[in-house]
């Protein structure tokens, strides 16, 4: 049933997308913002292609469903121009993804055990892919002329306010991983831990 929603988000995403470029008057940046969903949406299928390692539906599903989110519905529905708080919500679900991530690589790694090193890591990854996104849409200002961080309007404050949402949805995480674990909790990290083991 998951892989069947994975496959129609993923439809709904690339048809509803070439569909809006060939209804609107854009230039090539704008049409290149739009169809780029195409390689988001699918790059954790390719990542499993190329290592050779294989992801649980419900994992492909949490990426599926936030690049549906933020992509599709923010940048080429635009909800980000509509709806004020959408983009502080995406980023501070981008915290909560990049946390799981986390958990992800360290369960995969085998070196899970150290708490309070997975605390660390896992803050450390959030703040990190944070940040990677700022700078890709620095790099994106300075390249094409846009201005995805809202310079213009608000100088550093939506770049600032950006990293600390998404700073906050991995610290909740990471506060969730440190209480099951301390207390030998069975509840959302250790039922994702288990998927992915």
């Amino acid at each position: 049933m998951i892989r069947k929603i994975n496959i129609l988000l993923i439809l709904i995403a690339v048809i509803g997308s070439i569909c809006i470029v060939i209804n609107k008057d854009q230039n090539f940046v704008l049409v290149l913002k739009d169809l780029s969903i195409i390689v988001t949406i699918s790059a954790l299928y390719l990542i499993q292609k190329i290592f050779k390692i294989k992801i649980d539906d419900g994992i492909n599903f949490i990426y599926i469903l936030f690049i549906f989110t933020a992509h599709f519905l923010g940048v080429t529905v635009e909800l980000y121009n509509k709806i004020y708080w959408f983009d502080k919500f995406t980023h501070f679900l981008s915290g909560i993804v990049s946390a799981f991530g986390s958990i992800f690589i360290i369960v995969k790694s085998k070196k899970n055990g150290n708490l309070k090193f997975d605390i660390l890591f896992i803050i450390a990854m959030t703040l990190m892919v944070a940040s990677l996104w700022e700078m890709f849409e620095y790099t994106s200002s300075c390249l094409f002329d846009v201005d995805p961080q809202r310079v213009k309007l608000t100088g550093v404050s939506d770049t600032m306010q950006d990293i600390i949402v998404a700073f906050l949805g991995g610290v909740i995480v990471s506060v969730c991983y440190y209480f099951e674990h301390r207390d030998n909790h069975n509840l959302l990290i250790k039922k994702f831990i288990s998927t992915v083991k």
